[in-house]
């Protein structure tokens, strides 16, 4: 499944545009030149005598290169061209570009080539948002150079454009008038570098493209042989691992306070930047792969932690940032992203993550490092998160103007409602928020008593734990369905709509083992597995939409946990059938799962249905794979030992993972394909129905 757009991306720097190469925004309109969150180039329109390109085919060469071949003219007849034109374009501090026009005729031919260029220098939330620009643009030809400016106060930034032939350069592009003799060819270097100073000598300036292109396929192929091997008789799921592996290297941002180290960025377009829950929720799924990016990640936003109380920026003492941007509305504060704190579920995601982390690696270091950091978020749940006194965590925006709503994954304004469609009032407790502060509690009390050497505290954490589970199990289970409520309302109402987040409790281990299996047969029942995966909101319910963003959709990420959770909970057979079928759907969309797609009944469509303004790639749906793989072969550290219970599809005949990395150094990891998915898949159905009597 294609969009018709092309994306090249290093970090938070990227380039989309049409399958021509061409670009030509609107103020709407996610397509250019993108670095730090700032459009840098919004028009790059290429002409020949006049004419626009038609596209024949598009090499996908690397995450950060491209090539598209084309001919001139824009009629719907192919006639015989007696030109052809490459463009291969890599993203670097910008972006190269080496424009190749061939000559096929027996005779030469004269041309004027033009490149039309311009930047409107849009925020990404000016994008987002529609919103109107407030400063004033320049545009000059200095030293060979097309320097296309912005300025707003003290908040600079430039484009510079330059070319390796002659051309005339004007403000609005570049001439060329070329000869090319009959079969021969006229070529010329483009660079367009982004410039966050404002100066011809910017610290972002160009870089020798070759060797930059070099650097990064050195990279990859590091990053590609350090990863585990793996080998299967179902080419698809190859392809999904290696594409995944290559996405997740794509998306790894190095943030200024990292070093240079990396950590994941959320997702392409609109989140290219460093978020607090989806890096941790995908240095999670990454885990048995690499760790390095959950070493930064913890971190990063160890150092970025809340330290005092700001309203504008939703920010606590302990709390972790929700994100972190860079653009011009940040930077005059009409948008609270430096950082924000708005997410409710970072901050005891981050101890998850701590452990986990400690579990795969045995690097106690990084966590006698980070005890501090530990020990405030773990505070942060009780004193700040409590909002109403209950002993839950709750949310409620005290940035009424431009904090988010709902802080917790599922944060548009519909996703948290009741099961006839009305929405509840702030506070709102939602139910996997108390899943994650009880996992919290319980690794936060293994560290202490293991790393951290205080036992006094262990046994607090770990009372306050079973308190939690004693009390959540009672209140937010809906008797007559049998499952637990989306979310708490401030009076203490159950918001009593069913929902995916049922799958995160049995993640977090909160979930009494009494009503695990009513939890499993939901999961796999007909109103909310759709056969590709878990909606977000079951079929039946008072807002399901299967194409709402968070209302009847199906998320990768959210099936990836679902599964670990049944997994937790022994149900293995569950999990490799939600396995199987997100699995299946990587294959539509050629290995790269994208944000989210439609929930539609699977017996309905012959493919998952895109959603169409899903980010791809986005982080955790690049992770997704990876989790699977750890779920359906049964991976988990015991000690300095991994311990492999495997449980596949039998639509994969045999698996193999090859130099696991962890404490025990490298370890290899096989299961053969014996759940037949089908027939679970009925079986649960069939319980639901039973029950649903």
């Amino acid at each position: 499944m294609s969009d018709g757009l092309v994306k090249i991306l290093d970090g938070n720097t990227f380039v989309v545009s049409d399958e021509r190469g061409d670009i030509e925004a609107s103020p709407t309109d996610p397509t250019g030149l993108f670095s730090f969150d700032t459009r840098f180039l919004s028009t790059w329109v290429l002409t020949v005598n006049g004419q626009r390109m038609n596209p024949l085919s598009v090499d996908d060469l690397q995450y950060f290169e491209t090539r598209f071949f084309l001919v001139p003219g824009t009629g719907t007849v192919y006639i015989d061209a007696k030109l052809s034109v490459i463009r291969q374009r890599a993203v670097g501090n910008g972006f190269h570009e080496q424009l190749t026009i061939l000559n096929h005729d027996d005779k030469r031919a004269d041309l004027t080539v033009r490149l039309d260029a311009a930047c409107d220098f849009a925020d990404l939330f000016e994008v987002k948002d529609a919103l109107k620009k407030k400063g004033t643009y320049s545009a000059r030809v200095s030293s060979g150079k097309l320097v296309l400016g912005y300025d707003r106060g003290t908040f600079h930034r430039a484009t510079a454009i330059s070319a390796s032939a002659p051309a005339r350069i004007d403000k609005d592009g570049l001439t060329f008038k070329i000869r090319i003799g009959r079969h021969e060819q006229w070529s010329t270097q483009l660079d367009v570098v982004t410039q966050l100073l404002g100066s011809e000598q910017a610290r972002h300036e160009a870089q020798d493209a070759k060797g930059s292109q070099r650097r990064m396929r050195r990279n990859l192929e590091r990053w590609i042989d350090d990863a585990p091997r793996l080998e299967c008789d179902w080419d698809p799921l190859k392809a999904t691992y290696r594409r995944s592996l290559v996405d997740l290297a794509a998306l790894r941002f190095s943030p200024l306070i990292a070093g240079g180290r990396s950590l994941p960025a959320a997702g392409l377009p609109w989140f290219m930047a460093m978020f607090g829950r989806d890096s941790i929720l995908t240095s999670l799924q990454a885990l048995p792969f690499t760790s390095e990016l959950a070493a930064t990640t913890l971190r990063a936003l160890g150092d970025w932690q809340g330290v005092g109380m700001d309203d504008f920026r939703d920010e606590d003492p302990g709390r972790i940032l929700h994100e972190m941007r860079y653009g011009e509305m940040t930077a005059f504060e009409e948008r609270p992203h430096s950082p924000y704190y708005g997410s409710v579920d970072a901050t005891p995601l981050y101890m998850v993550l701590l452990d986990e982390y400690e579990r795969w690696t045995g690097d106690r270091a990084l966590v006698r490092e980070r005890e501090g950091e530990a020990r405030a978020a773990l505070n942060w749940i009780d004193e700040y998160a409590d909002l109403q006194g209950t002993g839950y965590v709750w949310y409620k925006r005290r940035n009424e103007k431009t904090g988010l709503e709902n802080q917790c994954w599922k944060d548009s304004w519909d996703s948290i409602s009741f099961r006839d469609g009305r929405l509840p009032g702030f506070p709102r407790a939602t139910c996997e928020l108390q899943g994650y502060a009880y996992d919290a509690k319980i690794r936060g009390a293994r560290l202490a008593r293991l790393v951290w050497k205080d036992p006094a505290f262990a046994d607090r954490l770990e009372q306050e734990a079973a308190d939690l589970k004693r009390r959540f199990n009672r209140d937010f289970w809906v008797e007559d369905g049998e499952y637990f409520a989306l979310a708490l309302d401030p009076d203490g109402n159950q918001v009593d709509a069913l929902a995916s987040n049922n799958g995160h409790l049995l993640w977090s281990g909160i979930v009494d083992k009494s009503k695990a299996k009513a939890i499993a047969g939901h999961l796999l029942g007909p109103r909310l597995f759709s056969g590709w995966g878990v909606r977000t909101l079951a079929e039946g319910e008072g807002r399901y939409n299967p194409i709402g963003y968070h209302v009847g959709t199906v998320w990768p990420f959210d099936n990836s946990f679902i599964a670990w959770g049944l997994r937790q909970y022994g149900f293995k057979e569950d999990a490799a059938v939600i396995a199987a079928g997100i699995l299946d759907a990587a294959e539509f969309f050629e290995g790269r799962l994208p944000e989210a797609f439609g929930g539609y009944e699977r017996t309905q469509t012959m493919y998952p249905v895109q959603y169409p303004t899903a980010c791809s790639p986005q982080a955790w749906s690049t992770g997704t794979p990876l989790l699977l793989l750890r779920t359906m072969l049964g991976l988990e550290p015991q000690g300095e030992h991994l311990m492999v219970d495997p449980a596949l599809p039998s639509t994969i005949g045999h698996l193999e993972l090859l130099d696991i990395p962890g404490r025990w150094g490298r370890i290899d990891a096989f299961g053969r394909g014996r759940v037949d998915v089908k027939k679970k898949t009925v079986n649960a159905a069939t319980r639901w129905r039973g029950r649903s009597n």
